[in-house]
């Protein structure tokens, strides 16, 4: 198993194995093959008969094909409601809607693993600041992104905003409205 087979296979199996209701929708499908595709990576993995995600030769066409973005791990940190909605599944119907169904409500107990190493109080510390730590760095990537279209579109003028973009529409139907009045009166003047 590779490095990177590892780093994605161990813990979406630790988290599936504490979720017996992720495992059993999976369980239905064991033996289905899914190609996971981000940008230059391929990775077919296959649903074994615990429910759990193995590492699989491939063979031949997978049962599921998940197209992610390459902005998956930046949205993954920072809005993982997107992750899914913008990844693109191919395939069985019945083995996509699954695996979208189960990756969409599947959760981490962050807490609950800290708590087994380290005790459940400073667990709760740890969880506690990681969940301010990430609220803060999407409200700063927020500010970011809103203080980057302000500057492309006021100070650099590398974007339209949106005021003068329908200021723009506004005068181009004004000019059809015209022009459509015009060619009646050519059309009277020759007729």
């Amino acid at each position: 198993m590779s490095q990177l087979e590892a780093l994605i296979v161990k813990p979406v199996n630790h988290v599936l194995g504490a979720s017996p209701w992720a495992t059993e929708r999976l369980r239905r499908h064991a033996g289905a093959h899914v190609c996971l595709q981000a940008g230059p990576l391929a990775l077919t993995l296959c649903i074994d008969g615990r429910g759990l995600l193995q590492v699989a030769e491939q063979s031949g066409d997978p049962d599921v094909t998940i197209e992610l973005n390459e902005d998956f791990p930046a949205k993954l940190l920072l809005e993982r409601e997107s992750v899914m909605s913008s990844a693109r599944l191919s395939g069985s119907a019945d083995v996509a809607e699954t695996l979208a169904f189960v990756f969409r409500n599947l959760r981490w107990d962050i807490e609950g693993d800290l708590a087994a190493v380290i005790g459940d109080i400073p667990a709760r510390r740890l969880s506690l600041a990681g969940s301010r730590l990430i609220h803060e760095m999407r409200s700063g990537a927020g500010r970011l992104s809103g203080n980057l279209v302000e500057y492309a579109t006021e100070e650099a003028g590398l974007l339209v905003s949106p005021a003068a973009a329908g200021e723009f529409i506004r005068d181009v139907d004004a000019l059809r409205d015209e022009m459509a009045r015009l060619e009646k009166r050519i059309a009277r003047l020759g007729g």
